[in-house]
């Protein structure tokens, strides 16, 4: 079974003053960086899904796949590119590219619920985190049936359509999908590093 990962680098950063989430700064490393280390060993292919120019990618050595549909404004028209990207896998495996702390059982539990529904998502403190998912190849047509024909727009709402699975990680002493947003999250991501160290 080949798994494609797949980090969603879309987004304006407009709670960060426009700083793109994915190069700030943590641990001395771009955030980015922090989420390749985390899930590249547990994927077959790694790609990020962003749009304006790849080059600022460069050093990362993976390609980047932008939107197809780009009259969609959500993460969903980068799920659709990295699944029409996504070949031979039989999976795509999409996390955001400002989640730093990544478990590093993602793949293996998405996927095991991902076989019977097709779809999977991840849940943390009773919040789901919807681009946070395993996702067959074989959902393609259905998903741009749903984006073309019934004007789908959200992740969450195709996450409903499909019936995903959840799946559930334990919140320990922080939420393993932490996300970047603002500047405080960014100083509790710190915070978080120091308590790891």
């Amino acid at each position: 079974m080949k798994i494609l990962g797949a980090i969603i680098a879309g987004g304006k950063s407009s709670r960060m003053g426009g700083d793109e989430k994915a190069f700030l700064r943590l641990a001395g490393k771009n955030i980015i960086d922090l989420v390749i280390g985390r899930f590249d060993q547990q994927v077959d292919g790694l790609v990020i899904n962003a749009n304006g120019d790849p080059s600022r990618f460069a050093e990362t050595g993976l390609a980047v796949v932008p939107d197809i549909i780009t009259t969609l404004t959500t993460p969903l028209a980068g799920l659709h590119a990295v699944l029409r990207f996504a070949g031979g896998a039989e999976f795509v495996i999409t996390v955001p590219a400002d989640t730093p702390f990544l478990p590093l059982d993602l793949a293996n539990k998405l996927v095991e619920k991902a076989e019977t529904r097709g779809a999977a998502i991840a849940r943390s403190a009773g919040r789901d985190h919807y681009i946070v998912g395993a996702w067959k190849t074989s959902l393609l047509p259905e998903l741009e049936r749903a984006i073309t024909t019934e004007s789908l727009f959200r992740v969450k709402d195709w996450v409903r359509q499909v019936s995903a699975h959840v799946v559930t990680w334990t919140y320990v002493a922080y939420d393993p999908f932490f996300n970047v947003n603002t500047p405080e999250d960014l100083r509790a991501a710190e915070d978080i590093v120091r308590g790891q160290s």
